[in-house]
């Protein structure tokens, strides 16, 4: 028997039966991609239309220096989400090391030149330290994170009423206040403190190992320990560091207000987390960047001000800044599942 030829296929008719790319514009992909700053910037033109007074350089830094404040936390959180994790706690963490920093301040030293210095150590230390507390909480009791974090939040909210019988704490020197009040080159503190944190964010998470392991452990934390990343480590650190944030953001809002109080920071938590989810990080981990939740945290920001320019309370506020975290979860879902 004669063998039969081998047939070699031409690669030149295989070119031929590959379809060409599709170039067609998908309009679902790029809402989804750029869904953020698309409302933003409709936000914008929407309050600056209905009132001019928006659009004005004072409006942009007052809006700006309130998003630092809550906005810093929001670069911790945009980790602790990365992992799928969660931490409510961050407004009651926020509100006991400010009181915490303020006592030792005003009764322990006694005021002086170098107050804000130690208030500064202080208000980031007991933050930490709580945030390492919740960290090993879920590490090593293997408690959810949304169950340890409630507590957390409970804990220390009563800690901060505690500590100073739930009045605030103030009499803050000029040296102090100047981390909220005070300005470089013509730029509120608390923005450039705010950008600081972000840069600093955004390269660690971008460029480093570290920011790759946090990604990894959020893709897969099994396959992350099977690749020789300590997971534990991972999880214990991001919520330290979510808590030294909030310890940040406390001094600089005692020092903007003039005054540590036991009810600041209430409410923070959703705002927080409302910034790194409108950001396109997904709550199931592995996936977002500090560059969104930048752009979601300005988002609640320009809404919250514009609102309170149109005279709306603020109790709607709350109302409209979760339904907004509903669409955006809904919107990345329906984007997810019906790609073309």
């Amino acid at each position: 028997m004669t063998a039969s030829p081998t047939l070699i296929p031409d690669p030149a008719a295989q070119r031929q039966t590959v379809p060409p790319p599709s170039k067609r514009f998908d309009l679902l992909a790029f809402a989804r991609k750029h869904r953020t700053i698309l409302f933003l910037l409709l936000l914008i033109a929407v309050f600056g239309t209905v009132n001019e007074r928006f659009l004005t350089a004072r409006n942009a830094l007052n809006i700006l220096s309130e998003v630092s404040i809550y906005g810093i936390i929001a670069v911790g959180m945009t980790y602790v989400i990365l992992i799928g994790g969660i931490d409510v706690a961050v407004g009651s963490l926020l509100a006991f090391a400010s009181i915490a920093a303020a006592y030792v301040v005003t009764n322990l030293i006694g005021g002086g030149p170098a107050t804000w210095f130690l208030a500064l150590a202080v208000s980031t230390l007991v933050g930490f330290v709580g945030g390492l507390i919740q960290g090993k909480a879920v590490t090593w009791l293997h408690v959810p994170a949304f169950i340890v974090t409630l507590g957390g939040m409970t804990v220390w909210r009563g800690a901060t009423l505690l500590l100073n019988d739930g009045g605030p704490i103030s009499g803050f020197d000029e040296a102090y206040r100047w981390w909220g009040t005070g300005e470089i080159a013509f730029v509120p503190v608390p923005i450039v403190v705010f950008a600081l944190v972000a840069i600093v964010g955004h390269v660690v998470l971008r460029y480093t190992r570290y920011g790759r392991q946090i990604y990894a452990v959020g893709g897969n934390a099994e396959a992350a320990r099977l690749s020789g990343v300590n997971v534990d480590f991972i999880v214990t650190s991001v919520y330290a560091v979510i808590g030294a944030l909030a310890g940040l953001s406390g001094f600089l809002l005692s020092a903007r207000l003039g005054s540590a109080e036991a009810v600041a920071g209430t409410g923070y938590e959703l705002r927080v987390i409302a910034s790194v989810v409108i950001g396109g990080a997904s709550l199931t981990g592995g996936s977002g960047n500090v560059g969104g939740t930048i752009l979601g945290a300005l988002l609640i920001g320009v809404l919250s001000n514009g609102l309170v320019i149109m005279h709306v309370t603020s109790y709607f506020q709350q109302v409209v800044i979760g339904l907004i975290i509903v669409a955006a979860v809904a919107f990345d879902h329906y984007a997810r599942t019906h790609k073309a």
